[in-house]
């Protein structure tokens, strides 16, 4: 296995709002996220929003999916503050 190029690959941190927790909200995120090869964690945050930190290829596609969330899930907003990638080759749930 190669090692993966971080220098061609996006990455961001999302801020996940509206009820997000409670609705299976980071086990969905793990299994969209590697459906679409995309790496990192998801957390839920002690104020009721939902930390994602992500990197991949498909990071776009991802980040349009966070806006939707599970079918329980009422996403208010996102934010999106771009990062450096770190290399990460899995997801998970923190």
């Amino acid at each position: 296995m190669q090692p993966r190029d971080v220098n061609r690959i996006k990455a961001a941190r999302l801020q996940v709002r509206g009820k997000v927790q409670g609705v299976w909200f980071r086990a969905s995120t793990a299994k969209e996220a590697s459906r679409l090869g995309v790496s990192g964690w998801v957390r839920n945050c002690p104020e009721g929003t939902v930390e994602i930190l992500a990197e991949g290829s498909a990071l776009d596609d991802f980040i349009k999916w966070c806006h939707e969330g599970p079918p329980l899930a009422d996403v208010e907003t996102v934010d999106i503050e771009w990062t450096t990638p770190q290399g990460f080759d899995s997801f998970e749930i923190r």
